[in-house]
């Protein structure tokens, strides 16, 4: 049984393979998986060194029990950066005639120690400074094998956000948080939401953490700069930057159990964002969360070993759930609730080649607020209060993007005329 928003289109379906978005959760082997020991692999003409194991970094406990985070190892391509450092040593010993130069003595005069200045307000690295406390890396076992990802601590007492996806298929007793400081917890799942891909976890005796600080991803304007902090393969407190590419833009990467499609109004960006990102942070430059890593778009390449497709990592398509459609939700999740979520009652697909661009209403539930309204099969939506609606993704995306109860201005076409009515959204609280 589907919602009143799932894009269902018999005459196009969508084959789950093609689908070019890739949900942002760990693996070295796929969207959703990250071996806990990857076998490195290996480049015609490039020598590789094998992974080696640092020591854990020693961080100063926040008077929390627990092992300290284990450095994820991971294999490094060293032909290329051996080529480069290489020229540059070549440059700066030989002259122009092929011998070596001399280098000029330098007094100690004129050396100076490097020291670190403060971070600017507003930089980067005032950003990562003040998040980085904020942002976990957690480890999950499912039946397929280990995983990884990211999450964001909400509370002092281990109330942590993170993708559904992360967590999805968790054994009982296989959530490990590590934290900031090197000191890591058990955590047990509080609630889930596939449908806006969202969980959340509680890591087990903690206390004083730093929580983020949660923002208005209303406020947010194309090319505004901002941060993304999390565990990309594994590898914990890592941080980039970029810009807002676009704002509303309709990600689906899948659906429920029940066909119910996830699709969110995704925040995109250029921040490098990669597999093990899902559940972290994407900030501006206040280091205010405004969106939460989830999903990336693919380009197929063609495998090294030859045959079939590898997987790419980021292309600087990266998306992000915007924080303000989801902390209702975070909010019942945490309190122990279902979520709820609103809809219209409605099967909607793609317009098809001569039809307005849209979403076509495939079937209407009865006693649902778009019948009572006066929505019918074949009637093709295009707006949603000032949101234009180009396809069910959109629709879906934006009617996900109201609570249950709120009031919206529905724009349609049928028989050739256009019509809009003002529609309180149903909740699938009550759906039978």
């Amino acid at each position: 049984m589907s919602d009143g928003q799932t894009p269902q289109n018999p005459q196009h379906p969508r084959p789950a393979d093609d689908n070019p978005y890739q949900r942002a959760s760990s693996g070295w082997t796929g969207p959703d998986s990250h071996p806990t020991q990857p076998v490195p692999p290996t480049y015609p003409g490039l020598p590789l060194q094998q992974p080696t194991h640092a020591p854990p970094r020693e961080r100063k406990g926040r008077g929390r029990t627990g092992l300290a985070a284990a450095v994820v190892a991971t294999s490094l391509l060293v032909g290329g950066g051996a080529g480069i450092g290489g020229a540059a040593w070549w440059d700066a010993t030989q002259d122009g005639s092929g011998g070596t130069s001399q280098a000029s003595p330098v007094s100690t005069s004129q050396v100076s120690s490097q020291s670190q200045a403060p971070a600017a307000d507003g930089s980067v690295e005032s950003v990562a400074q003040k998040v980085l406390p904020s942002v976990v890396k957690i480890d999950v076992t499912t039946a397929e094998g280990g995983a990884s990802g990211s999450g964001i601590i909400l509370t002092a007492d281990g109330t942590i956000l993170t993708n559904n996806h992360v967590v999805e298929g968790a054994e009982a007793g296989s959530l490990t948080v590590s934290f900031d400081d090197g000191t890591s917890a058990k955590a047990q799942v509080l609630g889930t939401d596939p449908l806006t891909d969202t969980a959340v976890i509680k890591a087990e005796g903690v206390s004083d953490l730093t929580p983020a600080t949660i923002g208005k991803s209303a406020n947010l304007g194309v090319g505004e700069s901002v941060v993304a902090i999390g565990s990309p393969f594994g590898l914990d407190a890592t941080v980039t930057s970029g810009i807002v590419s676009a704002l509303d833009r309709p990600v689906n990467v899948g659906s429920d159990d029940q066909g119910n499609s996830t699709t969110y109004p995704a925040i995109q960006t250029d921040a490098a964002i990669n597999p093990g990102n899902s559940g972290g942070p994407l900030v501006d430059l206040t280091g205010a969360v405004i969106g939460i890593n989830s999903s990336i778009r693919t380009a197929a390449s063609q495998s090294p070993y030859g045959g079939g497709q590898s997987e790419s990592g980021s292309i600087g398509l990266g998306f992000a759930i915007p924080i303000d459609e989801v902390m209702p939700i975070v909010d019942q999740m945490a309190s122990g609730e279902t979520p709820t979520h609103a809809r219209l009652g409605i099967q909607v697909g793609d317009a098809q080649t001569g039809d307005a661009a849209g979403a076509v209403v495939r079937e209407v539930t009865s006693g649902s607020t778009a019948e009572k309204a006066g929505l019918g099969s074949g009637s093709v939506i295009t707006k949603v209060d000032d949101h234009r609606i180009t396809g069910a993704d959109s629709l879906v995306a934006t009617i996900r993007s109201y609570r249950p109860g709120d009031s919206v201005s529905v724009t349609w076409t049928s028989g050739g005329e256009e019509q809009t009515a003002t529609l309180v959204l149903d909740s699938d609280a009550t759906q039978g």
